[in-house]
């Protein structure tokens, strides 16, 4: 019998789905890893005793347990159990990519538009009182949008700025692979060449060694100057530093970013009184109810897979 920790947030007919799926299994819910009566957390010998976690828990309290044999997370992204001594030998991660990507893309993709009309300065004027028109604006007909990554969140991205008419290229290792909504495809060898075309660059990339700071500021500086930069995977991707001090000297439209490194960023970082600048606290997953039924989907198929000895999906180790 597995001793299972269901930390996702789930309706009473998904909750009954798990149930039943689990029968003959210990299984505890507690949504986003609070006790649903009282709502304080879980104590940290719940998660030491779990063999099977559901959601995202405090790695801390994962770390050391040796009887888990496998994370499954409510997220795309699993850097927080990659570091040696969180997770033990033989437990299995997974996570959620495919589950994510309308919430996320639309969140950036309002980023963007608010970014090409000017409405967080007009939001200013409002609340001042101000009548006054600000001059140009972007549109996205006819812009070439780049998306850095091109997996469930970039594709879907770059779906959103097709439907408005924009050219989209994409860029990821494997130049051969294709992704729907993708105009255009090119291997990372290209990446300057095609960040210096771009109107708009936008980045869904994972944590890694390579993607840390790979928006440095000579990369910044290869942006046209009326671009706009945007961030929706990680905050690591940009160096917040070097793009504050671009912005200073006048380069570039405006940036969105729902992600920063630090996160959060430190209230007497520039970029928080940067006026091009719009920034979003994490906040682009949304939780919306399809992305919701998405994690469930995902979550139970890959126990199906698990119980089965099958190969799971999004499985990282």
């Amino acid at each position: 019998m597995e001793r299972i920790v269901n930390l996702l947030l789930l309706n009473p007919e998904q909750q009954e789905a798990f149930s039943r799926l689990l029968a003959g299994h210990e299984q505890i819910f507690a949504p986003e890893g609070l006790l649903p009566v009282t709502g304080e957390p879980l104590p940290r010998e719940v998660y030491q005793q779990a063999t099977i976690i559901l959601g995202n828990p405090p790695a801390d309290c994962v770390a050391g347990n040796r009887s888990l044999k496998l994370l499954h997370t409510r997220s795309a992204g699993v850097d927080r159990y990659l570091p040696p001594g969180v997770l033990t030998e033989g437990a299995v991660l997974a996570g959620c990519s495919g589950a994510w990507g309308p919430a996320i893309a639309e969140h950036v993709f309002a980023l963007l538009l608010s970014l090409m009309k000017r409405l967080p300065a007009y939001y200013d004027q409002q609340r001042q009182g101000v009548w006054q028109k600000l001059g140009k604006a972007k549109t996205l007909m006819g812009a070439r949008v780049l998306c850095v990554g091109t997996g469930d969140l970039g594709s879907s991205f770059a779906r959103l700025c097709k439907a408005c008419g924009a050219h989209t290229v994409g860029v990821r290792r494997d130049s051969a692979k294709p992704a729907e909504g993708i105009d255009e495809m090119h291997g990372l060898d290209v990446l300057d060449a095609q960040i210096s075309l771009a109107d708009v660059v936008c980045l869904m990339l994972p944590h890694t060694q390579d993607t840390n700071q790979l928006m440095s500021l000579r990369r910044l500086c290869l942006m046209k100057p009326d671009a706009i930069l945007l961030n929706g995977g990680r905050g690591t991707a940009i160096d917040c530093d070097a793009l504050a001090e671009v912005l200073e000297t006048g380069h570039l439209w405006g940036v969105g970013l729902d992600v920063t490194a630090p996160e959060p960023l430190p209230p007497e970082h520039p970029l928080w009184r940067q006026p091009r600048v719009l920034i979003t606290p994490h906040a682009c997953g949304g939780y919306l109810d399809d992305t919701l039924d998405r994690i469930a989907e995902i979550v139970q198929e890959n126990l199906r897979r698990f119980f089965a000895g099958e190969p799971l999906r999004n499985q990282f180790r």
